[in-house]
């Protein structure tokens, strides 16, 4: 059977964004199609997505900077699915100008998916900050989405995607609409949703599964990354960007980060002392002018070692008050933590933030992972980077991981550390525990 891998190779990449091709969604829907009738049928669900004041971002800065504007979205796009998609097969790709569609073969209610489109549109819609000329760029995307019926052929699911966002673009108010113009699913009103979220928090219902994370040298297991997941009565499984999404309109993102760092703080205290953890810090996190008291707090409450402990901040948190932020994070790396920057090279990192932040390591976004075993100008681009970090004395992590090659070229290029689905994919709490006592030998079938 065919992977997505081998399929984009045979159809090939958009130049621009890395992203898939519109022939390679073809030639994707086709392979599925052909499977279901061998027996291997899972449901597939299609979304499109049409970006407003696109044209208006390339007249007023040109096109630079709206070429710039489609790489970030690109790059929310396959973080989204690559968070909320995990356990089917999908494949981001742009197929024209500001138009991109996300495929999946997956088993969900047609809830999940319209609650998916709605949490990536937001996403998509959040403040698009480091482009030249601008102060920040925001886009309105409209999303179609569609069930792709058995049998169906690859160029009617495009055609229906298409005339769905046409009659979106058409109908003032309609950010989100499905093709086969039944009647929208009613879902979870979303003061619901949000009421569900508190409830969960407080009866501690949100998982907290852990992404392990390898050292190349020697190829034994450093930690792991700490990742929220929410099995919802009605949605389903939502991941960490679905989670924050909800929590972000209800904003009650604080309360949220805080129960995620108490279980997986509380669990890693359980872990051997050679065991590390990585936490994500949201935006909400570093605006609060005591969250290095509370956090370091917490950290004394679980007695875990500080120098355990490693906070990820994404260029997103970095928005606001850089300097306030520096001054957090510097109070915490004179706790012993380290702090990386993640999802390095798939935005606008401005090298500032590698002048002022008190970084310990840089972690690549997977885009710059895809691609290296077949093209030496991302392997080029791969080894600027190591170079950069080896400069300013930062260590390098790898995102993404997914085939003994890329793992091969990251680790003679000079990375660190990895993580990716080769080894392992997020483990429950008592898993991951299993795994570190096998000696970090994951499944690589996982």
């Amino acid at each position: 059977m065919a992977s997505i891998v081998e399929t984009i190779r045979a159809y090939g990449r958009d130049p621009l964004t890395g992203l898939a091709e519109g022939d390679t969604l073809l030639g994707t829907l086709a392979r599925w199609r052909a499977e279901a009738g061998e027996g291997r049928a899972a449901p597939v669900h299609a979304l499109l997505i049409g970006l407003g004041r696109f044209d208006a971002v390339n007249l007023a800065y040109g096109e630079a900077t709206g070429d710039g504007a489609l790489l970030e979205v690109a790059r929310r796009i396959g973080a989204f699915a690559a968070d909320e998609l995990e356990t089917g097969e999908w494949l981001a790709a742009r197929v024209g100008g500001g138009k991109f569609a996300v495929v999946a073969r997956e088993a969900m209610s047609r809830e999940r998916w319209q609650w998916l489109g709605e949490a990536l549109g937001d996403a998509i819609a959040a403040p698009i900050a480091g482009l030249a000329g601008t102060g920040s760029v925001r886009l309105w995307p409209r999303v179609a989405l569609l069930r792709v019926l058995p049998g169906e052929q690859p160029g009617h699911v495009a055609d229906r995607l298409a005339a769905t966002l046409e009659r979106a673009h058409d109908k003032p108010g309609a950010r989100i609409l499905w093709a086969d113009r039944l009647r929208t699913p009613a879902g979870i009103r979303q003061a619901q949703l949000e009421a569900d979220l508190l409830a969960a928090i407080d009866a501690r219902e949100i998982e907290v599964v852990y992404q392990p994370q390898y050292v190349f040298a020697g190829d034994c297991l450093y930690g792991a990354e700490a990742l929220a997941r929410w099995h919802h009565p009605k949605l389903g499984l939502l991941g960490a960007a679905a989670l924050f999404a909800i929590a972000e309109r209800a904003d009650h993102v604080a309360q949220l980060s805080r129960h995620i760092a108490e279980c997986a703080l509380a669990e890693a205290a359980q872990w051997p002392d050679d065991v590390h953890l990585s936490l994500n810090v949201t935006p909400a996190d570093l605006a609060s002018a005591d969250f290095a008291i509370q956090f370091g707090a917490l950290v004394d409450e679980t007695g875990i070692d500080p120098r355990r402990l490693t906070l990820e901040i994404t260029e997103q948190v970095l928005l606001g008050d850089l300097e306030s932020a520096a001054a957090t994070l510097r109070a915490l790396d004179r706790r012993g933590m380290r702090v990386a920057l993640d999802d390095f090279g798939g935005g606008f990192c401005n090298f500032r933030y590698l002048k002022l932040l008190p970084l310990s390591a840089l972690k690549l976004d997977r885009s710059m992972i895809e691609g290296i075993e077949d093209d030496a100008r991302d392997r080029a681009v791969l080894r600027a980077i190591v170079a950069l970090a080896r400069a300013l004395g930062l260590s390098v992590v790898a995102e993404g991981i997914e085939s003994e090659a890329q793992r091969a070229i990251a680790a003679e290029e000079g990375c660190a550390l990895y993580q990716g689905f080769l080894r392992s994919r997020p483990l429950p709490a008592e898993e991951f525990r299993a795994l570190i006592r096998t000696g970090g030998k994951a499944r690589t079938d996982a």
